[in-house]
């Protein structure tokens, strides 16, 4: 699997990222959602440079132009309920794209929260048969719940391509989807990527709970 890591780069993604786990900042629920579909813009815009192109004739009020499209049949598949601000900014980019929904989530095993599985409840997509698939979520924890979802997804057909996004990985997540994707045919593509993970399984330093902070505390 390839990884593209855009902190590395200079951009004004960074500035997304920062505000994003700025303590004082992400209290506002408006600014942190329109943050990481800001994000998901950009990245949908870098993204769309990877995608298989034709040149095709556009009738004017004057005459012939031709222009280069995309020709990739697009889906946009993402995880509830976190996802949907990043979901959002891709759609706003690729607004012709299909839309795939999963709700997978994690639950703690024990009174401690260190032992935590993922449960998967509902699906709505297309038929993902010879689709290009974004396959985009915020936070790459441990790489579970995102493989759980690909698995629900992989229910619904077999995708020709598949491109994935986060907001903010740990390293043992990118690890896990490596080892999930060995082959270059995947690419993940990361705003950032933290050292680790916290005993309860956040991403360290990370910015806390994208869902709770996007959507508000759940019981």
């Amino acid at each position: 699997m390839k990884v593209i890591h855009f902190s590395e780069q200079n951009s004004i993604l960074n500035q997304y990222v920062a505000e994003l786990r700025d303590v004082h900042i992400q209290t506002d629920r408006m600014r942190f959602r329109r943050n990481i579909e800001r994000i998901g813009e950009l990245m949908a815009y870098e993204m769309s440079k990877e995608l298989t192109y034709s040149v095709k004739p556009v009738q004017t009020p004057l005459g012939l132009a031709e222009a280069s499209t995309p020709d990739d049949d697009l889906v946009i598949a993402t995880v509830f309920r976190a996802g949907l601000p990043l979901h959002q900014g891709f759609l706003n980019v690729f607004d012709r794209a299909g839309n795939a929904f999963v709700s997978a989530y994690r639950y703690y095993k024990d009174a401690e929260h260190r032992e935590i599985d993922v449960h998967v409840e509902y699906i709505a997509t297309p038929d993902l048969s010879q689709k290009t698939v974004l396959l985009v979520d915020p936070m790459l924890a441990t790489g579970e719940s995102l493989e759980l979802a690909w698995r629900a997804f992989l229910t619904k057909g077999s995708p020709k391509r598949l491109l994935i996004a986060c907001v903010i990985a740990s390293r043992q997540g990118v690890a896990h989807l490596q080892r999930l994707f060995p082959s270059d045919d995947v690419t993940l593509w990361c705003a950032a990527i933290d050292p680790g993970l916290n005993e309860h399984k956040y991403i360290v330093p990370g910015l806390g709970d994208a869902g709770d902070l996007a959507y508000g505390e759940k019981l």
